[in-house]
């Protein structure tokens, strides 16, 4: 399986301005890079328990910030496996509040200020829409036995086991630090689904957009449009399933290969990325293939295109570097 994958990712990036590097070492840590954005893909599964796909959740460093996009399932292990330490996290970007982008943002947060683990000194930053505030306070709330313990028993600094929330409600700048700006705009995750968010990083003439839960939308392609990476998500289910109301209710939230293929046709980033990657069935039916979903997308895109694993990076520069995953990378 792996062996299909990463051939199938070399034949989809041949001839672009992409080089790939399978089974490499991990690029250098963030603040060693020179004017380069590292995206690292440390989940792009779904609720569904599978040690190969984690929660979604992805790491972007530039600019010396190390910075977490969603915090699903297993967060903590692949940032430790992508060697950043969970001390050393500038923020965590929240795109809405469904259990699979939220469950290991305590795991995240507390193995953070444990010593020597992560040893955190400071706050946790948490950024998100509204009700971010409520998630973060409701945390340090359910856990303040273990904070207490810790600050008296390990002498953890009191600071380190805080979280602060940074809460916004419209379309725009939210951070904007030594020359990396992050920019939240909404999406459509559904009618009931609100308050839902995708994200844009800017760093030195590079981009990164990262599409959040959502339909097929027009804000993902202004914000996406001219980014070096845009990272969306994507969903499919066999034909013969694919009118079932249970089928039909997971559709009606999510971005079909078409669909997604139009964002990126529209948008034109020097690479499109597949991330978060729902793939449904039933009992007796198998789920869409990866190649499927290659096939169908290429029905509406004929431009670079990667399935994202976990562990999958991207460096980029003048060039994008496409590292499959790393050679460390342990299940």
């Amino acid at each position: 399986m792996k062996k299909k994958l990463l051939s199938m990712v070399s034949v989809l990036v041949a001839g672009v301005l992409l080089t790939q590097q399978a089974g490499a070492a991990p690029p250098p840590p963030a603040d060693d890079t020179q004017g380069e954005i590292v995206v690292t893909l440390l989940g792009t599964g779904t609720p569904l328990l599978l040690p190969s796909r984690y929660g979604n959740s992805t790491l972007v460093q530039a600019g010396g910030l190390n910075l977490v996009f969603d915090a699903g399932r297993g967060v903590a292990l692949r940032l430790a496996q992508a060697g950043v330490s969970l001390g050393k996290i500038d923020g965590v970007f929240l795109t809405h509040f469904h259990s699979d982008h939220l469950n290991g943002l305590a795991d995240l947060w507390m193995t953070g200020y444990i010593p020597p683990i992560g040893a955190r000194s400071e706050p946790l930053d948490v950024y998100g829409p509204e009700g971010t505030a409520h998630i973060v306070n409701g945390l340090m709330e359910t856990y303040s036995k273990d904070i207490s313990i810790r600050e008296a028993d390990e002498h953890v600094p009191v600071d380190g086991t805080k979280m602060i929330a940074h809460e916004f409600s419209k379309d725009g700048v939210i951070l904007d630090h030594d020359g990396v700006k992050v920019t939240a705009f909404e999406v459509n995750h559904g009618p009931l689904i609100k308050p839902s968010y995708g994200y844009r990083v800017d760093y030195a003439g590079h981009s990164v957009a990262i599409s959040g839960d959502t339909k097929y939308n027009p804000n993902v392609i202004k914000y996406g449009t001219g980014t070096d990476v845009l990272i969306h998500e994507v969903a499919a289910a066999p034909k013969s399933i694919e009118g079932t109301p249970m089928i039909q209710r997971v559709m009606d939230h999510h971005t079909d290969p078409e669909d997604a293929g139009r964002v990126f046709s529209q948008a034109k980033p020097r690479l499109a990325v597949y991330s978060h990657i729902v793939r449904l069935a039933r009992p007796g039916i198998a789920p869409v293939g990866i190649d499927e979903i290659v096939a169908r997308t290429r029905t509406t895109y004929s431009g670079p295109l990667v399935v994202g694993e976990d562990l999958t990076r991207f460096v980029i520069g003048k060039s994008i570097t496409v590292i499959p995953m790393y050679s460390d990378k342990k299940e």
